[in-house]
């Protein structure tokens, strides 16, 4: 069993949902990354997932993008972000790590040397958001052999068709982006999340996370009740951006203990 499918098989024991941060690697001062990794998982982190930072993200919205902008000023590469994991995998084995960025650093990477380099630091996923499920049944069968979960993205948008497709490929969890648009856009509909999320179930085995528009306790609860994780990015990218290199873990570790506490609260 994967270290993702075993993180959510004891959350869903002890009755808890998934939180799922994510950070870009190198963002705001590349030697701060692991401890932030760190902190966020001392903090109440299930899952990290780490952003590979490209310079043309399309999914990304100004506050996301910004982030990448400044961690390829810094001369972050993917090779830079597999060994962040491999550090931070020196101290802490259980954390799972997933990579999620987008198709043209992984292909100059090389696919088979991506895999088996990701597998080696430490990676437990992969979420390439310009792969769609239709075109990467080979990539995803790769990481399997690797012992890599492939997670995939749906969206609001996202046909029957679709969802079954993504049901076929899908590890570890899937990742349904509750907004139209890209990351930090608009206002969360936790109404229409709510109805989105059985349907999304009715094709798709593994664990669903929901993101975007997730800026504090309150939503995250919310979009908590009917999903297995929530996944927040902007809002937290956005607090560590100012952020001196000596502050942002200890900046990042209290964002995620104040989502965790709204998390567990007890009604």
């Amino acid at each position: 069993m994967s270290r993702i499918a075993s993180t959510f098989q004891q959350l869903k024991a002890d009755g808890r949902k998934a939180l799922i941060p994510f950070v870009t690697a190198g963002d705001p001062h590349p030697a701060a990354t692991v401890a932030l990794m760190q902190a966020m998982a001392e903090a109440g982190a299930d899952v990290i997932e780490l952003g590979v930072p490209f310079s043309d993200p399309m999914a990304d919205g100004p506050v996301i993008q910004r982030a990448g902008e400044r961690a390829l000023a810094k001369g972050i590469s993917l090779h830079d972000v597999l060994g962040f994991v491999r550090e931070f995998r020196a101290g802490n084995d259980r954390t799972p790590v997933v990579l999620m960025g987008y198709a043209n650093p992984v292909e100059r990477y090389g696919l088979d040397a991506f895999v088996a380099d990701a597998a080696a630091a430490g990676v437990d996923g992969v979420l390439i958001v310009d792969y769609p499920p239709e075109e990467c049944e080979e990539f995803a069968a790769r990481l399997r052999a690797a012992g890599l979960d492939a997670i995939f993205l749906l969206a609001p948008t996202s046909t029957e068709a679709r969802m079954a497709q993504v049901g076929r490929l899908a590890s570890g969890y899937v990742y349904y982006v509750s907004l139209k648009g890209v990351t930090g856009a608009g206002h969360l509909d936790t109404a229409a999340v709510a109805e989105m999320v059985p349907r999304i179930r009715r094709h798709v085995g593994v664990p669903v996370g929901v993101g975007f528009g997730i800026r504090d306790g309150a939503t995250a609860r919310a979009v908590a009740e009917v999903s297995d994780a929530v996944v927040i990015g902007s809002k937290l990218v956005e607090l560590l951006e100012r952020q001196p290199a000596d502050n942002v873990a200890l900046t990042g570790a209290a964002f995620i203990r104040e989502i965790r506490a709204a998390l567990d609260k007890k009604d």
